[in-house]
């Protein structure tokens, strides 16, 4: 099948190739009905702009994706980047790995840099921030580059793999509601993040399901980065009394659960005599922190390959493809950081 050019758009567009060219590259030189114009008939041809290594021997014949993950240390990610690069191998595909160092602004040039690049296609965990721009998505579907989101994200209709996290956590609270618990807390993440709404989302769930009532000091708003979340917890219990403390925290990630569990132990507090833990995630060493976590499993490697074979699937169609949303199941990990409390 001919490889659609930017001579095809211009010509179906009726403009001159130099007027596609500013488009693709967001000049603000183009009339906004033309550059509308030019989107559309983009669309509809399916173009995708070419980067600089079309011009290189073999270009055409490399073929490289590219991942935008949120944390390298974070092993979440690393195991997701695992998937991805497994799947993509199998399919002749090299895989670019990168870090946004949870910045919006590093994630916005990178992505920028992949769909410049002759970067076939990116999967990107995304960085939500309050007042966060969201036009580097734009852009990139303004010029039909292929991309797989790791999050859904407010007013961007994209491709996206993810768990639900509204079932997992209501899960991991029923049962710590089964178990006698009755002073249950969830520690959230990054406000803005749509994992820490639907993790919320399904706390609140949990207890319209039972008989204890739900009530918004049950939310308690220490972020996801270790430093933050350890200052924070501490601030959280010193300023209770005793007799006040949760019994059961459910944490947003196993990376605040350790922050968590560390700084409780420098309140002398107990995990779990004192406070049950439950964090999410199940990262590769969650069973071997200081007291083994009680989590919730995501399939990290899973995501990664799901995220990778739509990615793939789009880059390879010549035809402009729906839509796709994976959404995965979890599994609960019982281990000995929740302790169950109505034990006869």
């Amino acid at each position: 099948m001919k490889r659609i050019t930017i001579v095809d758009v211009a010509k179906r567009a009726g403009v001159s190739k130099g007027t596609v060219s500013a488009v693709i590259n967001a000049k603000n030189s183009v009339k906004p009905t033309t550059r509308d114009h030019i989107l559309q008939v983009m669309k509809e041809l399916n173009f995708r702009p070419k980067g600089v290594a079309r011009n290189l021997k073999n270009g055409n014949q490399d073929k490289s994706i590219g991942i935008i993950i949120k944390d390298l240390s974070y092993p979440f990610y690393t195991s997701i980047a695992s998937g991805v690069k497994e799947y993509a191998n199998s399919k002749g595909y090299a895989v670019i790995i990168t870090s946004s160092e949870n910045s919006h602004d590093n994630e916005k040039n990178l992505s920028h840099l992949f769909s410049t690049k002759d970067i076939k296609g990116t999967i990107i965990a995304p960085i939500v921030e309050g007042t966060a721009e969201i036009e580097h998505l734009f852009k990139l579907k303004m010029i039909n580059y292929p991309f797989v989101l790791l999050e859904d994200v407010k007013g961007i209709q994209a491709n996206v793999v993810a768990i639900d996290n509204i079932k997992a956590i209501k899960r991991a609270v029923k049962y710590l509601i089964d178990s006698g618990h009755t002073n249950i807390v969830h520690f959230a993440g990054p406000p803005q993040s749509s994992h820490t709404q639907e993790r919320i989302e399904g706390f609140r769930h949990a207890f319209s399901e039972r008989t204890l009532v739900f009530n918004k000091g049950m939310i308690v708003s220490i972020g996801s980065n270790y430093d933050e979340s350890f200052a924070k917890t501490i601030e959280y219990f010193k300023s209770l009394s005793r007799e006040n403390y949760p019994t059961a925290i459910v944490c947003f990630n196993d990376q605040q659960a350790l922050a968590v569990m560390m700084a409780l132990n420098e309140l002398n507090i107990k995990v779990p005599d004192d406070v049950s833990i439950i964090g999410n995630d199940d990262i590769y060493y969650a069973k071997i922190y200081p007291v083994p976590l009680t989590t919730i499993r995501a399939p990290q490697k899973e995501i990664g390959r799901k995220a990778a074979e739509i990615l793939i699937r789009n880059i390879e169609s010549p035809n402009l493809l729906p839509l796709e949303k994976v959404v995965l199941d979890t599994e609960f990990i019982l281990r000995s950081s929740s302790k169950v409390l109505n034990q006869n």
